[in-house]
């Protein structure tokens, strides 16, 4: 395995834009320097707005920035069967959860609870039920065919490692929205009771992408800013499973001229446009600032 190997993980939804092209060459750029190894992944566990056709134009999008990677190319698609048996596991252990409640339902319940927590770094924080479900309920709920989803218990995790919970730490290289750097405490207790599993999808971005980190060996986490969050609960995931834990490195978005994130729907900024405009992979490593 290279004492370095990093991905670049995007999801097919859509054309890539300048801001995809900045994290992907900020990535393999990083792989080169190191002399490591930079995976391609595609994250396309959401199967109604990933599309093949997406897929393929990633890929030569890609290619025509420079960049190159090993075979083959995990799918997240592909491997469904592997994060439900994390789900089984964490169940098995009592850590996770069947919550019927809708966003609408846990909308109402912050509405009528004064001390709920509310907004949390990644939206609504959902702290989990006062009470457990009964098995009776849950049966019955499941008989009659619900939608649900699967949620990690903080608290129950909070249980299970106990000292542990408050010790975990994860190294940030690059800088967190509040400038943090260094070894940053986790706190995975911000973020709530999240969902890591659907009835419908049986995986979550959050599950899906750790566990692939941690099969594929990656050693280093390159990615948007957007995502620092996310990684204390990834570091929480790591400690309940065993996961070795990456080093990581949360970079600046692109931003467009009225200071907002670049978007797929912009296609005048997707690579295919610009590309047809005349542009080339050394003016757009300019244009982004690398």
């Amino acid at each position: 395995m290279s004492a370095f190997l990093t991905r670049f993980a995007p999801s097919p939804t859509g054309f890539l834009h300048l801001g995809h092209a900045f994290s992907a060459l900020t990535t393999f750029d990083a792989a080169r320097m190191a002399g490591g190894t930079c995976l391609l992944r595609i994250e396309d566990i959401d199967t109604t707005r990933c599309k093949p056709e997406f897929e393929m134009a990633v890929i030569e999008d890609l290619h025509w920035l420079g960049c190159d990677w090993p075979e083959p190319v995990r799918r997240q698609s592909d491997h469904f069967g592997e994060y439900h048996a994390v789900l089984d596991q964490l169940a098995e252990r009592g850590l996770i959860y069947r919550c019927f409640k809708t966003r609408r339902e846990i909308a109402d319940d912050i509405a009528r609870a004064p001390h709920h927590p509310g907004e949390g770094p990644e939206g609504v924080i959902y702290p989990g039920p006062s009470e457990p479900m009964s098995a009776d309920e849950e049966a019955e709920r499941l008989e009659a065919g619900e939608a649900y989803s699967w949620r990690l218990s903080i608290t129950a995790c909070r249980d299970h490692l106990g000292a542990r919970f408050d010790r975990l730490t994860f190294i940030e290289t690059g800088e967190g929205p509040d400038g943090e750097t260094g070894e940053v405490q986790a706190r995975p207790e911000t973020l709530g009771d999240v969902i890591l599993g659907r009835k419908d999808v049986g995986t979550s971005y959050h599950l899906a992408c750790t566990q692939d980190d941690a099969l594929q060996g990656v050693t280093h986490v390159i990615r948007g800013v957007d995502l620092f969050f996310a990684t204390h609960l990834h570091r929480l995931l790591q400690e309940l499973m065993g996961w070795p834990v990456p080093v990581y490195r949360h970079h600046p978005l692109m931003l467009d001229e009225s200071g907002k994130r670049f978007a797929k729907r912009d296609q005048s900024q997707t690579l295919r446009a610009l590309r047809e405009a005349g542009e080339t992979p050394d003016s757009l490593r300019k244009r982004v600032g690398l």
